[in-house]
């Protein structure tokens, strides 16, 4: 079986050299609008390429607002900021995640609160964050939820789009409501997937996207807020630029503020990668499509599309039959030429995040034990 994966990922590249998991592809503007900010020397975080990036994300996410960063950790450092989300504050979010999403939880000093995801979604399980709430928590009445265990306030959820596969968005945000809890989207890797025609990014009350170099575009490093409110986007704007007053030449700071705008310089090769993001999403769906059809006719299971929901196909994701058959594949294809990836080492099994609080967590150890990402560069030739 193996074997015949193998052979086969190798006919799609047309290639018998190491085949990556997913590279950039640069096929566009890049080169011109790269060395057009070097010659007006505007390299750093101030120049038009910086507005006009901001703008085509907002445009193609029908987002209100959306305020660049030097990378998607630091935007969902700010989302939470901007969540309210304070020191031994609590943030509800997946164990099943890459660890940028709980680093940022515990930038705010505050603690997460390991929930189980759904085996279909790979997101936050709905059912399971139910149970959460319901046999922990409670409202008190200043109106927000509180942990009875810890006596400590629930006051955002951060669920991951995982490798581009909505979450369940509608159940969660609609828990999020019940229980005064500010829904923040962990959208790094979904650029390009919707969720009931809406993409994902735009349905909580701030979200962030990554641009890191393996994803679906990249800006070298770089990410994105996107909110609708405009009081959270003039913020995340101060903050984000250290939060400096602005004046023609005095240096005025009325808060602590972060260094974390995004460089001019990466702002120009993100616009040209947007203008391939269409292309860049049909490719990639085209690429799902090879991999299912070969998973259907031997025995693979392939992460697909759930009803109401559109995804980016970032990383392709198969389902192997357990943990050993998932090693042997990992062995036999990187010994051969071809990158997989298991799924990321769960949250709750890092030393680092050990001993926060966690649900029963048996479709992550699941998912865990079975999920192999598979190469995902799309196939056009540069």
């Amino acid at each position: 079986m193996f074997d015949n994966f193998i052979t086969f990922v190798k006919q799609i590249y047309d290639t018998n050299d190491i085949i990556p998991l997913h590279e950039p592809k640069f096929f566009g503007n890049e080169e011109k609008y790269l060395k057009d900010v070097i010659q007006s020397t505007f390299v750093s975080s101030v120049g038009k390429y910086v507005d006009s990036f901001e703008i085509a994300v907002a445009e193609y996410t029908k987002s209100a607002y959306s305020i660049s960063t030097v990378n998607g950790t630091s935007a969902l450092h700010i989302a939470l900021i901007l969540a309210g989300v304070k020191k031994n504050d609590e943030v509800i979010t997946q164990s099943l995640t890459f660890v940028a999403t709980c680093n940022a939880i515990r930038y705010c000093n505050a603690n997460p609160v390991f929930i189980d995801v759904s085996k279909d979604t790979l997101g936050l399980s709905e059912q399971s964050m139910q149970s959460f709430l319901e046999d922990n928590c409670e409202m008190r009445d200043d109106g927000l939820c509180w942990n009875k265990n810890t006596n400590k306030i629930v006051r955002a959820c951060l669920p991951m789009h995982s490798f581009g596969f909505p979450a369940e968005l509608s159940a969660i945000s609609a828990l999020c409501d019940r229980y005064n809890i500010n829904l923040v989207e962990d959208a790094a890797e979904s650029l390009g997937s919707t969720y009931k025609n809406k993409h994902t990014g735009t349905i909580g009350k701030i979200s962030a996207l990554s641009f890191n170099g393996n994803k679906i575009i990249t800006t070298g490093g770089g990410g994105m807020l996107l909110t609708n409110d405009k009081f959270l986007a003039n913020k995340a704007k101060h903050i984000t630029t250290t939060a400096k007053v602005s004046h023609k030449w005095t240096f005025e700071h009325d808060e602590v503020g972060y260094n974390y705008r995004l460089p001019n310089l990466n702002a120009a090769l993100g616009l040209a990668q947007m203008e391939l993001l269409p292309k860049i999403l049909k490719l990639k769906r085209e690429l799902s499509e090879k991999y299912d059809d070969w998973g259907k006719k031997n025995g693979i299971e392939f992460i697909r599309d759930r009803e109401n929901t559109k995804s980016n196909y970032w990383l392709n994701t198969l389902i192997t039959s357990d943990l050993n058959s998932r090693n042997r594949m990992l062995e036999q294809t990187n010994n051969n030429g071809i990158t997989t990836r298991p799924v990321w080492t769960p949250m709750h099994k890092l030393k680092i995040f050990e001993n926060f609080q966690k649900m029963e967590l048996k479709n992550t150890e699941w998912l865990y034990d079975r999920l192999v990402n598979v190469p995902s560069t799309p196939l056009i030739k540069v």
